[in-house]
């Protein structure tokens, strides 16, 4: 094993000692910023510079440079690699060796967690602009208690736009506005519940909080299989239980495959023959990169599908504004279990975003934040193919987050890094429904969240800390 760092041109004599490469490798280390012999400011080289010449794997230089970043004898910074940080800590003497400082986790500097768009890119002038033209023609009654079905302005111009861009059947009496997806779900919840319903199936991966709700809701939740074509909805007629079912078939989170026409179909005959109910989480539809845009599920029957939908994605989810188109004899119900003191977004909100769309202000926007993250995806893939051509991405062609597969075994391992490092990841296994023993590794990275200037310096930490 050489003790040479030829690339850095210094003779460093670091040689690992111990039972594992990666603890002694910390080890050594941590002893030659200790003793003075890596003064502070030493540029250490790269992890793949690094594991080159030990023979070792990458993981294994991250993970060790990583353990003395926590523990502050490192420090990595976007620009500058990994040094000797200027004041390293002192070690306490305890006889016969020393005592590394408590480790303590970073505050992440990058966050890649999947679920939020680029919040640097809301449109505040047109928003602003909208806002006032909307206020400037709102009816006094505007600024009472509202409506619990939502604005009737709002409720129109989302009935022409969802028919229009998603191929949704809806009318504004079928729609019910609400304070974001998970108040959707809670709601229709209540109602299946009312309904005598005892098991809503959900995709077994998911996100945990919509399981949560249904089951809050008295439901139980059992997963229908998910592979390369979306959900096994042919599976649904065996599930005896389920009175309905909770999708993603635009773009299955957080897989990103869309639903198989076949299984399209499936689900529909299956809602039909059992008079079940499909709640259709429509979260990222307007964002599609390489294939024609995916209609909506609602389209197919609209008397057994819940459509959902939310500006949490192609806006902020900061405005806490959605909508359920229902089908027809489901809209009282869920009024009722609304009530008329149910939390609802602020009218002026409203008004604003139904100005918003019919200006076509919206439109725009999202064509222009389209482009924005097809230009990350891009940069992404590129990134990947150069620096970690071992990991393999899906689930890219639409959406604003990208799967990258890794071997069995290393996710945990991964993510730990990633985290000493500043990097908010989750992994696959964080989606994956509590009833599924096993199943594919990975990562799960948003490449919607980081601000458009932060970008660059998040890709170049996340190739870092992959195998």
């Amino acid at each position: 094993m050489t003790d040479s760092w030829a690339a850095f041109g210094a003779d460093l004599h670091i040689e690992p000692v111990g039972p594992g490469l990666r603890s002694g490798l910390t080890a050594a280390l941590r002893e030659a910023v200790r003793s003075g012999r890596l003064p502070p400011g030493t540029r250490l080289p790269s992890s793949r510079t690094l594991a080159a010449d030990l023979g070792t794997a990458r993981n294994t230089v991250a993970d060790a440079y990583a353990d003395l970043v926590a523990e502050g004898w490192l420090t990595a910074r976007q620009g500058s690699g990994t040094r000797v940080a200027r004041r390293a800590p002192v070690a306490r003497r305890s006889g016969a060796g020393t005592a590394p400082a408590p480790r303590v986790r970073r505050r992440p500097v990058h966050n890649l967690l999947p679920g939020s768009p680029d919040l640097s890119g809301f449109p505040r002038a047109e928003w602003l602009k909208a806002a006032r033209r909307a206020l400037t023609d709102a009816p006094h009654e505007a600024f009472g208690y509202g409506d619990p079905q939502g604005r009737v302005e709002l409720r129109t111009v989302l009935a022409e736009y969802l028919a229009r861009a998603r191929g949704v059947y809806a009318a504004p009496e079928r729609i019910v506005v609400c304070a974001g997806f998970v108040h959707g779900l809670s709601l229709l919840g209540r109602v299946l519940r009312r309904r005598g319903v005892r098991e809503a199936a959900v995709e077994s991966y998911g996100l945990d909080i919509h399981r949560d709700l249904l089951t809050g809701a008295g439901l139980r939740t059992p997963p229908l299989p998910v592979d390369g074509l979306g959900a096994r909805t042919e599976e649904l007629a065996g599930m005896r239980g389920a009175g309905a079912v909770l999708m993603t078939p635009a773009h299955q989170f957080p897989t990103g495959v869309p639903l198989h026409a076949d299984r399209r179909a499936a689900a529909v005959d299956w809602a039909r023959s059992r008079s079940g109910l499909i709640l259709e989480d429509d979260y990222d539809g307007e964002f599609r990169y390489d294939r024609q845009p995916v209609g909506a599920l609602q389209g197919l029957d609209p008397e057994r599908v819940v459509y959902l939908g939310t500006a949490s994605k192609s806006l902020a989810p900061g405005l806490r504004l959605a909508w359920m188109v229902l089908p027809e004899q489901w809209v009282a119900e869920v009024l009722e279990a609304k009530g008329g003191a149910e939390w609802m977004p602020a009218s002026p909100d409203q008004l604003t975003l139904a100005e918003f769309i019919a200006s076509g202000a919206y439109d725009r926007h999202v064509r222009s934040m389209r482009l924005r993250y097809r230009r990350r995806r891009d940069a992404l893939v590129a990134a990947l193919a150069e620096r970690a051509p071992d990991v393999r991405v899906s689930g890219i062609a639409a959406g604003l987050h990208a799967v990258l597969e890794l071997p069995p075994g290393t996710e945990r391992s991964v993510v730990q890094a990633a985290t000493w490092q500043g990097l908010a990841v989750q992994g696959l296994s964080r989606f994956r429904h509590p009833d599924l023993a096993s199943g594919p590794e990975g990562l799960v990275i948003g490449y919607g969240s980081p601000a458009e200037s932060a970008w660059a310096g998040a890709l170049d930490a996340l190739c870092r800390v992959l195998p």
